[in-house]
């Protein structure tokens, strides 16, 4: 696999860490694994919904599970102190890379969905009172939707939906007329999962602050794939998902500001979280461990601070701009077929391209990709209204990161036009 030099990425010594970019597909897909009869080389194009793991991620896992596995913050014996150190530092390290002010801005769910749970069941139950509204957009994830939605309709609050505009940008006049002085937050994802666009994160939380509004910007497109400071954009609650960013399952963060945090009551409650506990009550950990109730991820937070390691040894402005590269390249190949219809602006999107080949549907043509090995994802995304927005069911999605190439954009072209054709 040639390497795609644009932007200056060792593209090829990179993907030699990735040894899943060597698989063959095409076999019994019912037994996980490699197969006998894979006979089609892999090009895994579906990056948006979890990106592949390095050796180095997975060699620190195996460390910690070899070398000093225990659980944490609840013995004196080596092992779990050992382990205590590296989840700790694990928060540090997460606030570093993101620009919290420290450990105690930094909780570990289990991904973005959960974070938004939390911040819904514990600021929204308390909160968020009848009459007021929650701002969010049309392009918005279900993990964020969805949870807005069950709050507002459990303390009688409004959400309102900010439109977007004909190239699938937000319609920011719109978002400031729906935003008033009864808006009690403002919830926008920073890269749409479907669309690629890139949101003015900053300018947002500037407008939920200037009604006293809270802000929450959903970032599991966004942390993995560019330079993201928190306070710099100025967001109340920022959160983004550990296996987006080639990180393990089972692991996401909750960024809040320290002072919004004190003041919130626990989302789950029991072990490790408590201080105190007497029968006739209970007084709670310090931040961030008041929200990381009974044993934590501790593994998969080893395992994080090895994928924030290897982003940062590989520089987030190249992988900003590479992925940036791939997309404009993505966007003007599809953009040949007069067939294609392509959903999101060609300027400011992330490193995905979602699109509808006329007459077929998402899932057939996600089908045939997988026959030529490309691997793309197909369906509505977690963004159902959205897709009535654009009037389509669902849309084929092909997502970019740091180990693709031109060339595996070319496979997907190649097959896009094989497709065309077998539907003529």
């Amino acid at each position: 696999m040639p390497v795609s030099d644009a932007t200056g990425l060792d593209v090829e010594a990179i993907r030699e860490d990735f040894p899943i970019l060597d698989r063959k597909i095409g076999g019994d897909v019912t037994v996980p694994g490699p197969d006998e009869d894979d006979d089609t080389p892999l090009y895994y194009l579906d990056n948006a919904a979890t990106s592949h793991t390095p050796r180095q991620v997975v060699e620190a896992m195996t460390e910690y599970y070899y070398e000093y596995n225990s659980n944490v913050h609840r013995g004196i014996h080596s092992l779990s102190q050992e382990a205590s150190v590296a989840y700790e530092e694990a928060h540090d390290r997460v606030a570093e890379f993101v620009g919290a002010d420290g450990r105690e801005e930094v909780v570990f769910t289990k991904n973005t969905t959960e974070a938004f749970n939390l911040v819904a069941y514990t600021w929204g139950l308390t909160e968020l009172e009848p009459g007021e509204n929650v701002v969010t957009t049309q392009m918005e994830h279900h993990a964020s939707l969805v949870t807005w939605q069950q709050l507002c309709e459990k303390q009688g609050a409004e959400v309102r939906y900010a439109e977007i505009d004909d190239d699938g940008r937000l319609d920011m006049d719109d978002l400031r007329a729906k935003v008033d002085d009864d808006t009690a937050m403002v919830s926008a994802v920073h890269v749409s999962n479907t669309l690629g666009t890139i949101n003015p994160v900053e300018e947002i939380t500037e407008i939920a602050h200037e009604h006293d509004a809270l802000s929450f910007i959903d970032g599991a497109q966004a942390v993995p794939t560019r330079p993201v400071d928190v306070g710099e954009i100025d967001a109340d609650f920022y959160a983004f998902s550990g296996h987006k960013m080639l990180g393990p399952t089972g692991i996401g963060v909750l960024y809040g500001k320290e002072g919004l945090l004190e003041e919130l009551p626990p989302f789950l409650v029991g072990g490790a979280m408590i201080r105190r506990v007497e029968f006739e009550g209970a007084t709670w950990e310090d931040l961030p461990w008041k929200f990381e109730a009974g044993t934590p991820p501790i593994a998969e937070a080893v395992g994080l601070t090895a994928a924030i390691d290897y982003l940062e040894d590989v520089g987030m402005d190249a992988i900003e701009q590479h992925e940036r590269e791939l997309a404009t390249y993505a966007y003007d190949r599809l953009s040949e077929f007069d067939d294609v219809e392509i959903y999101g602006p060609r300027e400011g999107r992330g490193g995905l391209v979602g699109f509808n080949l006329e007459g077929v549907h998402a899932h057939d043509l996600s089908s045939i990709l997988d026959d030529h090995g490309v691997a793309v994802r197909a369906g509505d995304h977690c963004t159902q209204p959205l897709h009535d927005v654009l009037d389509v069911p669902a849309s084929t999605r092909a997502s970019f990161y740091l180990y693709n190439t031109r060339e595996e954009i070319d496979e997907l072209i190649d097959a896009v036009d094989t497709a065309r054709q077998l539907f003529a």
